[in-house]
């Protein structure tokens, strides 16, 4: 066959099996779908104490696996396995969705078009998960189908599938080690020797020798070969086809599928069955006595010329019966035969010596043999006879209604009329070419169209007709003259190639066997059995190749020209099979090819797909699928020539290929040479940390069996490789190279962590490439004992790479310098090893040694195996008559070179100097292993982790995991975030800020990362991780415990493994204590956490964040105990850490829903200890000197006091709780430390009242402390506060133009800009938030006294002039009376009369104001959209009209809701500026420092709000009334956004603010309390409601 183009190195190799390591346990946090259990449970013998291994594979938000994870190839299943698919909830696949598969769910056999299915759980509060039980090898397919988002939609989407192929488990008899203990090489006697007992070997294990079968000659002549490859540690054997062949004598021109050659046999003429039964017989000999599995060519795209059965079956190829198109192609192939053998008659050269001779034969064709032909009939229009038959159907046809007569044509330019014609009037697939004048016009159709075209008369519109089929037929003649100038081209570079070229075949004399230009079809001769048909049907296509074709389109097909052009390298004796879409299109040829791949998998252990990549896809799966079904553990690999990673992934996934067969002799240096093993051959880098570090352990449910289970996250898998130092259809080293480098090519090979192999005349020398067409003569039997070529080192080589699979070395290095490779390959446990230094022969020349620098292995002992130089004595061809022969050459051995072991810096590590004789050609090899390092390691580092951190509290682990810079020095006074070389500053101090790092270096094994350098460089890092630790001991005594347990494994660490491991283990270390940390973390939370999501893990976890000691911030004046800080890094320490506002928006979230009652009742009190003048500070300031300036804050603060009494445990017992009174009852402003301070007490009932009672009877002071000493901002009427009930509505207003009392509290700052001192967003009057906060705790407070749990019935007011007592319910009834008339804004505006409406000021309708009663001049600002309602929706719901609710609900969500956070201020408000930068120092007010702050840009909190009141709504009058699930997903969908962004950003939280549509904003904390904690609070609220 013609040689083939090699593709270039592409991708990594897949995933190898996972080993046992240890791994930090995890608390399952899903719900869990098994797959329909089978009749027989794949777990049954599965000991109980054995974890189950559980794949776990992700997929994205759209139910489809991500771009790396489209194929996942899983090992073989010696043990059964699960393989889980996982779904995040909010998904766009969560909604009622259904994974579907073709894997047999339910036990039964596989079929590739029968699709089981499994419905996704409705438990939106965890991942959905489905475990598919593996027990069985093949190639499976599956997809997730949903429902749409439109919910009025019936519509399901089908997700873009993904595949998974389960590895073919191959057992192969067990073989005794080729080492001795002391790494002596054994004789074949003892080392390799196959023994009874049998292996199970993973695909990288397999060492496969292709050879070629004609040349060993019958069966009984096999054994001497066999003896031979067996012993150079071969466990797999490649033949090429040995089925009989056709006359061209190739292996892959199958005379019949179903018969082996007949000289493969003593006996000839056996019968077929017997011929197999000998063929079985005989390879299950190779395998029980030499050890070696067997695979075969299986050739589906093509068939002998001569095969018998095409005469009695013509349709099985493409012929111009059933393939038309193809009629001007055998009419130019048969002009161009007849031309070839008239040449001499014709007086042209039929021997070609120059150039002038190829142009006289060329010029004929063009001249003389092309123009009679006439092929453009095949691509035209015939215009006469069809504009006659137009006319007469003219004339016949009735006219067109004069109101449609050219109303749809007029005015189309040539092209489009053209363009419409054809559409109309000609069929699909008229562009195809067909028979001569084979294009057919609808004439009826026509008439129609060119009526249209306003034509009257007959002549007219035969006329308008004729120039339409011009038009249509001008780039159809254009097309057949690139066609014309393609022919002459191809003919006379096809010609000039074969003829005249020097690296050409030189085919000689043009005779009628060999004629000029070879023959594209097969014509099948004149016989009793082809009499029957069709004389064309017996014209067949042969097969061939193209350059740079598309393998997904059939170059046969009539969408293609490829015989017509002469585009085709031809296969002469080889005829394409034409399958067709379905076995139902040629149901003989299916059948014949069913039995033949049936028939091989039968007897073979694998198959090789030979021309893959020009086998129609859907044929390969389907006759692929048969042959799995004979053999379900077969091992399928192809080589293909597509030139693109994406089409190569596509064959692999479509049919389930196991292997890519690669090759090292596509290098073209040492550089690429090095790439090629890297991308194919690496495995894993030495000192990797995926599997280790990534994998937990956790328990699975398998048919109401609990087993434990470890789970290993799946990342995508490149195709795995099947690395061949030289394929058996390419060069040879000394044609490509030099002969030299086969020894170092081949010993480069075998350390690839990869199915290898090699070819017999690669170890053997062959001087080039045989014909395995032509060449008859046989392999060269040596003397037993006696080896050849390179066949000795090839057996040490072969039978390392097998021991190291089998032993796990799955991590290796390759590193090139100049002409020399080295290769590294070790156990990561053991840390054995084999080293190997190549010095290649990419160019023959110098002999020298060369430059390369002493090899340095830090922490390594190593020792000298075996070492050889290769010498070729002579380059010419030992051939004789009968025997091939390999190159006159001699391994000559290398004296043992010791290893030096020296120090550098207290660092040991061995040395190897190359010996001054290594040549090109030579390679050395070493055993590895280090002394200090012991195979326990591992288990010691994971070891008692959960013991070290289970006695922590939640103050403990705030620096355990989290603590970011400026609270560690606050809290230690001293060194902060430690900074990594080419890092910078981590963000955390604890875990946390190492974990972004080291997740990255675990997933990737990026050992080249900045950290891993700085690793290796010392071992700072390591102390100061369990340092930092040992100085709060006094300060947090339980830290003790981990901070020794750290310094006991880093000091082990330190002392026993080398610097280039020091990663590996640090990265251990780090990532199980945060998850050890993590998880006692989550332990101490409430059950909504625990058995939620990792997405509600997370945001528990800002409750560690943001919850801790410092000591400049407290709760208490007089000591240090914990405080919530705002937000990171920016609301850390001092007066700025603690917000009132901000508390009490997060403490139902971060303490109460995550079950931390104690820490949230400490900050009840605390605020109820500093109440004053009816407020709580905004500002706390440990309670030294707090600040009264928010009129929001004490209703937060009641809000939380009612959810702590609904959701604590005793949590009404809070009203009868003490606090002692920052300030004297009568307001007096006194130091915290004066003797009236804390002098008076009150319960925390007491507190509620006076905050009713002081509002309702009006709040009106000056703050304390005035002026620019307090706020240099603020104008002086700003520190005036007053707040007052309107008895006639209920509501409270307060605020001025010159203060900001809620939480849109931006002052401006700019004097140039003229900001300064004028509130950004001033909102006085009656907030919309303070109005429903204030209803529910009436409501709550009503309830409370009249069921005798509050002490107090009302307040003391002045209404109407009179004081007198109002009651809680009277209080609250006014206002559920008044609001939907204050607040709402109706759609219709002649409902305007029934509301409190100025319509000259309504901006939107359907929404609610902002705010009730805004000041003179400045009323606009009520009727502006912002957040602030879905706060008073969520606590007061009953406010509300539900409808009105919802329909400003979904206005809110079209224009408020951005991807993170909630924009401050409708967009199309004037006011709007979406983008906040606090530094903006320029002259537009509206910026100028940062005064839009709430005036647009995103802020996060609002969204749980949003969400919360969407819940509440939709479920009671929306699309949830009949069916929550329906809100439920439509609420984890907006969230998806908050999970993806926790899931990359390395503060782990949500951020303060972003700025328009999700842009970052610098200005913003990066992870803030009430982010988190409005978000957790939907969460909390959905998993309440019943399921």
């Amino acid at each position: 066959m013609p040689p083939k183009s090699k593709p270039k190195p592409k991708g990594k190799p897949a995933p190898v099996p996972v080993r046992t390591a240890p791994v930090a346990p995890i608390t399952p946090k899903a719900a869990v779908v098994a797959a329909p259990t089978p009749a027989v449970n794949v777990f049954d013998d599965h000991p109980a104490k054995d974890p189950v291994t559980v794949y776990k594979l992700s997929l994205e938000d759209d139910g489809a696996p991500s771009k790396a994870k489209t194929y996942v190839s899983l090992p073989p299943p010696f043990k059964p396995y699960l393989l889980r698919i996982s779904i995040e909830p909010g998904t766009a696949a969560s909604k009622e969705g259904r994974l579907f598969t073709n894997f047999p769910l339910d036990g039964t056999a596989f079929s590739r078009e029968k699709y089981h299915h499994v419905d996704l759980p409705q438990d939106f509060s965890k991942p959905f998960e489905i475990d598919l039980p593996i027990s069985r090898a093949g190639a499976f397919t599956y997809y997730i189908e949903h429902a749409s988002e439109v919910v009025t939609s019936k519509t399901r989407i089908r997700c873009r599938p993904g595949y998974f192929s389960v590895s073919p488990i191959l057992s192969i008899p067990r073989r005794s080690s080729i080492l001795s203990p002391s790494f002596e090489l054994l004789p074949p006697t003892t080392g390799g020797v196959v023994q009874s007992s049998s292996v199970a070997l993973p695909l990288d294990g397999l060492v496969i020798q292709t050879i070629i079968a004609k040349w060993m000659g019958t069966l009984k002549e096999w054994t001497p070969h066999l003896e031979r490859m067996s012993r150079r540690g071969y466990n797999m054997i490649h033949f090429t086809p040995l089925q009989e062949r056709g006359e061209s004598n190739s292996p892959y021109s199958i005379f019949d599928q179903l018969e082996f050659s007949n000289d493969l046999f003593e006996t000839k003429g056996l019968a077929t069955e017997v011929k197999e039964a000998k063929m079985r017989e005989t390879l299950g000999m190779i395998k029980k006595d030499f050890g070696m599995l067997s695979m075969i060519d299986v050739v589906l795209n093509h068939t002998a010329n001569n095969s018998p059965w095409l005469e009695d079956h013509p349709e099985a190829g493409y012929n111009a019966i059933n393939s038309p198109h193809l009629l001007a192609a055998v009419e130019l192939d048969t002009a161009l035969i007849a031309f070839s053998a008239s040449l001499a008659s014709r007086g042209l050269p039929t021997v070609l010596k120059s150039d002038a001779d190829l142009d006289a034969i060329i010029a004929v064709l063009e001249k003389d043999i092309l123009p009679p032909l006439k092929l453009y009939e095949y691509y035209v229009i015939d215009v006469l006879p069809t504009a006659t038959a137009f006319t007469a159907a003219w004339k016949s046809a009735k006219p067109v209604p004069a109101a449609t007569n050219g109303a749809s044509m007029s005015g189309l330019a040539d092209k489009e009329l053209a363009a419409a014609f054809a559409k109309l009037c000609l069929s699909k697939t008229w562009e195809h070419l067909s028979a001569r004048k084979g294009i057919k016009v609808d004439i009826d159709q026509a008439v129609e169209f060119v009526q249209k075209l306003g034509s009257t008369d007959a002549e007219q519109a035969t006329a308008t007709f004729s120039k339409i089929l011009d038009i249509v037929n001008l780039p159809r003649y254009e097309l057949w003259d690139d066609d014309h100038k393609a022919i002459i081209d191809n003919t006379k570079n096809r010609l000039k190639y074969t003829r005249m070229a020097e690296d050409g075949p030189k085919m000689g004399e043009i005779t009628p066997k060999s004629p000029l230009a070879e023959p594209l079809f097969t014509r099948l001769p004149a016989s009793a059995r082809t009499k029957k048909h069709d004389p064309l049907s017996l014209i067949l296509a042969n097969n061939g190749w193209i350059w740079d074709a598309d393998p997904l389109v059939d170059f046969a097909s009539s969408s293609s020209r490829t015989y017509l052009r002469r585009e085709l390298i031809v296969w002469g004796d080889c005829v394409k099979l034409r399958y067709g879409a379905e076995p139902a299109a040629n149901p003989w040829l299916w059948s014949h090819m069913s039995t033949y791949v049936g028939s091989l998998a039968e007897t073979f252990d694998g198959f090789r797909l030979d021309n893959s990549h020009s086998t129609p896809i859907h044929v390969g799966e389907i006759l692929l699928d048969k042959a799995r079904v004979v053999k379900p553990n077969l091992y399928v690999c192809a080589e293909l020539f597509t030139g693109s990673e994406e089409l190569d992934l596509l064959f692999v996934c479509r049919l389930g290929l196991n292997s890519l067969i690669r090759e090292a002799m596509n290098a073209d240096d040492p550089k690429a040479q090095s790439g090629l093993l890297y991308s194919y051959g690496l495995g894993k880098p030495i000192g990797s940390m995926d599997t280790d570090c990534l994998t937990t352990t956790s328990s699975v449910q398998i048919k109401g069996a609990t087993y434990p289970s470890r789970v290993v996250p799946l990342s995508g898998s490149a195709p795995h490789a099947f690395l061949m130092d030289c394929t058996h259809d390419n060069e040879s080293p000394l044609s490509k190279r030099t002969a030299e480098d086969a020894l170092p090519t081949g010993a480069l090979v075998t350390f690839a962590h990869a199915a290898v192999g090699s070819n017999r005349g690669f170890d053997d020398l062959y001087p080039k490439l045989l014909d395995v067409v032509k060449e008859e003569r046989k392999y060269e039997i040596y003397p037993s004992g006696k080896e050849n070529g390179i066949g000795e080192i090839k057996r040490l080589l072969n039978h390392l790479h097998t021991e190291m699979i089998l032993s796990d070395g799955e991590e290796g290095h390759f590193s090139q310098e100049g002409d020399y490779i080295t290769a590294h390959r070790v156990n990561p446990v053991t840390h054995q090893g084999y080293l190997l230094i190549a010095h290649t022969a990419f160019h023959s020349g110098s002999k020298d040694r060369g430059s390369i620098a002493p090899i340095r292995l830090d922490g390594t002992q190593v020792k000298f195996i075996s070492g050889a130089i290769v010498s070729i004595n002579s380059t010419k061809s030992q051939d004789t008559s009968t025997t091939l022969r390999g190159l006159d050459a001699e391994l000559i051995p290398i004296a043992p070179v010791a290893g030096t072991v020296k120090t550098d810096g207290g660092i040991s590590y061995s040395e190897i100097i190359v010996p001054d004789t290594f040549p090109p050609g030579s390679i050395m090899v070493f055993a590895t292993w280090v002394d200090s390092l012991e195979a326990s390691l591992d288990d010691f580092v994971a070891s008692d982790a959960t013991v070290a951190f289970n006695d922590l509290d939640l103050v403990d682990l705030n620096p355990v995991l989290f603590r970011c810079d400026g609270e560690e020095r606050d809290a230690l006074g001293g060194d902060g975030a430690y900074t990594v070389p080419g890092l910078g500053a981590l963000l955390y101090c604890g875990f946390q800020g190492w974990m972004p790092h080291v997740q990255h270096i675990m997933e990737h094994n990026d050992l080249g990362h900045p950290l891993a350098a700085h690793l290796r460089d010392g071992t700072w890092a390591l102390d100061y991780v369990h340092g930092r630790l040992e100085k709060q001991v006094d300060r947090l005594p339980r830290l003790a415990k981990p901070a020794a347990w750290l310094k006991e494994r880093f000091d082990k660490i330190k002392r026993d493994v080398p610097a280039f491991l020091r990663p590996k283990y640090f990265c251990m270390v780090i990532n199980i204590a945060y998850k050890a940390a993590r998880d006692r973390a989550i332990s101490l939370t409430s059950p909504v956490v625990r058995e939620g999501s990792d997405f509600v893990a997370a945001l528990a976890l800002t409750t560690l964040q943001m919850y801790g000691e410092v000591r400049s911030a407290s709760l208490d004046p007089f000591k240090v105990v914990p405080s919530l800080a705002a937000g990171l890094p920016h609301f850390t320490t001092g007066w700025a850490r603690t917000w009132g506002r901000d508390v009490f928006i997060s403490l139902r979230g971060l303490f109460l829903v995550t079950g931390q009652f104690p820490a949230a009742k400490d900050h009840i009190l605390a605020f109820c200890s500093v109440l004053k003048h009816g407020l709580i500070p905004n500002l706390l300031d440990s309670g030294k000197t707090p600040r009264y300036n928010s009129r929001d804050s004490p209703w937060f603060m009641l809000q939380n006091i009612q959810d702590y009494a609904v959701m604590a445990p005793e949590g009404l017992d809070i009203l009868k709780a003490t606090v002692r009174r920052r300030f004297p009852l009568d307001d007096e402003w006194v130091p915290f430390d004066d003797a009236k301070a804390f002098a008076t007490t009150s319960s925390v009932a007491e507190i509620i009242q006076e905050i009713l009672q002081r509002h309702a009877s009006g709040i009106h002071f000056r703050e304390y402390n005035a002026g620019p000493n307090l706020d240099m901002q603020m104008t002086d009427a700003g520190f005036n506060i007053d707040i007052d009930v309107d008895w006639n509505t209920g509501l409270l207003s307060g605020g001025s133009q010159w203060n900001c009392g809620t939480w849109m509290d931006k002052m401006g700052e700019s004097a140039k800009a003229g900001n300064k001192g004028l509130p950004g967003t001033p909102r006085d009057g009656a907030p919309v938030e303070i109005t429903g906060l204030l209803k529910s705790t009436l409501r709550w407070v009503a309830e409370m006294s009249a069921a005798g749990k509050f002490p107090f019935k009302g307040v003391e007011a002045t209404v109407n002039g009179k004081k007198k007592l109002v009651t809680y319910k009277e209080w609250n009834d006014l206002l559920q009376k008044s609001f939907e008339r204050c607040y709402y804004v109706p759609t219709d505006p002649s409902l305007d009369k029934d509301y409190v409406i100025d319509p000259s000021l309504v901006a939107r309708r359907g929404i609610y104001k902002d705010v009730y009663g805004t000041g003179p001049g400045r009323e606009r600002a009520d009727y502006q959209l912002r957040p602030n309602l879905a706060v008073a929706m969520t606590v007061a719901p009953e406010l509300f009209v539900p409808e009105h609710a919802l329909g400003t609900l979904a206005i809110y969500e079209e224009n408020l809701v951005g991807p993170l956070g909630v924009k401050t201020l409708d967009p199309a408000d004037p006011d709007y500026r979406g983008s906040y930068d606090n530094s903006n120092d320029g002259d537009d007010r509206s910026i100028a420092k940062g005064w839009n702050y709430h005036q647009g840009p995103e802020w996060v909190w609002p969204i749980g709000y949003f969400l919360r009141a969407h819940l509440i709504f939709d479920t009671k009058v929306g699309v949830g009334k009949n069916d929550a699930r329906q809100t439920y997903h439509h609420i984890y969908r907006i969230l998806s956004r908050h999970r993806a962004h926790m899931e990359t950003d390395w503060w782990v939280g949500l951020p303060e603010l972003t700025n328009e549509n999700g842009q970052y904003c610098h200005d913003s904390c990066r992870t803030q309390a009430w982010s988190s904690s409005t978000v957790l609070d939907v969460l909390d609220d959905i998993a309440k409601r019943p399921a």
